[in-house]
Parts: structure tokens; C-alpha cells; sequence
């Protein structure tokens, strides 16, 4: 599966530490992230993540592509829900395009967690269809 990462500032080492601790099962997926949250989560992990800008200067909307393209399979992105983003239209037109695609998106730990799971027990394989 295709699977990217994205998190703000203030949850950069929670998605760190949700791919550490989860690291065998997305060593087997080919993963992508925003630029500053991949880099930190290679720092921490032997992953290999393709890498686009980050977020405000178009890593989020690079991803967005990707999904309406239909070359992306699954999002974790970690936001940051008490503090007012910059960015915040192409977060929105991120979050529509998984709506309008069916991209199971996660944005935050619990809901991760349990979309990690299912691919673990391969309920997500109706994904790798597409």
C-alpha cells in the first residue's frame, strides 16, 4: 500500500512515535511524507520515505495530487486541532479529497491505530485493487 504521513508541529513526535512503534508493518508499504515529518520519522526508524515539501509550501497539496490521481492508499495525518494553521485551505482540500476519493484517512492516534490494524489483518486489501 501507498501510504503518506503528515502531522503539525505540535504532533510531529507523536506520529514518530506511532511509526516507531509500528515500524514492521510499514517497512512492507511504500511510504510518503511532508518533508519535516518524514525526515523526522527517518531520523528515528530505518523507514525510507519519498519526501515532498512540507506542508505550507505545498507537501500537503503535493499529496492531495497523488489522491486525485488515485496513487495513495491511506493517510495519517496527526493535526493539530487547537492551534490555527496557516494552511489551513489546503488542509481542508486535503482532507475533501480523501472524501471524494474513499481514501481511508486517519487524524489522530486512535483512528491510526486502528487502520493500522485492519491492514495488519489485511481488511484494507480492497485498496491494493485500485
Amino acid at each position: 500500500m501507498r501510504i503518506a504521513f503528515i502531522a503539525h508541529d505540535q504532533k510531529k513526535l507523536d506520529i514518530v512515535n506511532f511509526v516507531t512503534a509500528y515500524e514492521h508493518i510499514f517497512k512492507e508499504h511504500e511510504l510518503f511524507s511532508t518533508g519535516t515529518t518524514g525526515q523526522r520519522i527517518m531520523d528515528a526508524t530505518s523507514l525510507k520515505i519519498t519526501r515532498f515539501l512540507s506542508g505550507p509550501y505545498g507537501g500537503d497539496q503535493q499529496i492531495g495530487a497523488l489522491i486525485a490521481e488515485n496513487r495513495m492508499d491511506l493517510i495519517i495525518f496527526f493535526r493539530d486541532p487547537l492551534t490555527a494553521q496557516p494552511h489551513e485551505p489546503d488542509v481542508s482540500a486535503l482532507l475533501r479529497l480523501c472524501d471524494v476519493h474513499s481514501i481511508p484517512l486517519a487524524t489522530n492516534m486512535a483512528t491510526a491505530e486502528i487502520l493500522i490494524k485492519g491492514i495488519e489483518r489485511g481488511e484494507l486489501e480492497w485498496r491494493q485493487k485500485n
